[in-house]
């Protein structure tokens, strides 16, 4: 007889216990008992409070991975976001600061030009204010460039001054720019006269003494000059009218193997702002009407108008 006609099932006398079915049913009672007694009664409270104690740790552990990333992401985003904060505000602070700057040299300006337009009305002469643009690229001569030229009607040889007194001399216009020879070129030339004594010099540009000053050539030893005297325009030239500022004598020089004295002054308006006055040449300026000459009366006005005889009778 073959082998598998032979059945696998276990014969009906061993079989015991009860089916799959009724154990189901069964357990899944048992599980619906135990999930209310533990509801009610609190009976696995205990078991899973050891669980979890003895888990805490492990799940300590696996966790410290995950939080040390987030908190190196973290600081690196902080400080990318420190260095960015510090880097605005750097930048902040250095407009501020130009800003503060410009404001400061704003009103520099301004209080220049109150000066310039105060000093304006002092002069019946015309007159055009100007503003340097930059300095001559010629490094042996003293002279810088204004904005206005031959259509702003400057003129060649017009004098040019500040608030602070005579800047220098128009040497060469252009039609938009001109050339302004400050009184320290060498070149340069203005009379002059002390405030105090009334005496007249001639003073030339010295670039090299003082670090740029006047010198008044042909003094006589014995002349009446002190330190600290003031030198004003002369007005003889035609060219700069009389009672301009132009220095103040800072050094003397009296040497007994000479008759003449050396006389260094220095200038009072050289470089010392951008915007300045420019004025025509004194001989352009309009002149003044004359006096009215008296009227002169004729013999028969005056027969006519002769005192009449007193009523007395008595002849004259």
């Amino acid at each position: 007889m073959a082998l598998d006609t032979f059945e696998r099932s276990v014969p009906p006398i061993f079989r015991h216990g009860l089916s799959a079915t009724s154990k189901l049913v069964l357990l899944g009672l048992l599980s619906i008992l135990l999930m209310a007694a533990d509801h009610r009664l609190k009976i696995s409270y205990p078991i899973r409070a050891g669980i979890a104690m003895v888990l805490a740790p492990l799940q300590w552990l696996s966790l410290q991975p995950g939080r040390l990333v987030h908190s190196a992401n973290d600081y690196f985003v902080d400080l990318e976001a420190a260095r960015d904060a510090a880097q605005s505000f750097q930048t902040r602070s250095i407009g501020q600061t130009q800003r503060l700057q410009q404001v400061e040299q704003l009103l520099q300006e301004n209080a220049q030009l109150r000066e310039l337009l105060e000093l304006r009305k002092d002069f019946s002469g015309p007159s055009k204010p100007v503003q340097v643009l930059y300095g001559a690229t010629d490094a042996y001569s003293e002279r810088v460039i204004v904005d206005r030229g031959q259509l702003a009607g400057i003129e060649p040889g017009s004098a040019v001054i500040d608030a602070a007194g005579v800047f220098g001399q128009v040497t060469r216009v252009y039609p938009l720019i001109s050339e302004v020879t400050l009184l320290t070129d060498r070149e340069q030339s203005i009379p002059v006269m002390n405030a105090r004594t009334g005496s007249r010099q001639v003073a030339n540009g010295d670039p090299n003494t003082l670090g740029g000053s006047l010198e008044l050539k042909f003094v006589p030893a014995g002349a009446d000059m002190k330190e600290g005297d003031l030198l004003t325009t002369s007005g003889i030239d035609g060219v700069y009218p009389a009672g301009l500022h132009v220095g103040t004598i800072t050094q003397i020089d009296r040497r007994i193997d000479s008759s003449f004295a050396r006389v260094h002054a220095k200038p009072m308006a050289v470089a010392r702002g951008r915007h300045l006055l420019v004025l025509a040449p004194v001989k352009d300026w309009p002149t003044l009407p004359a006096p009215a000459e008296p009227v002169k009366t004729s013999a028969k006005h005056k027969a006519n108008t002769a005192p009449a005889v007193p009523a007395s009778g008595v002849k004259p």
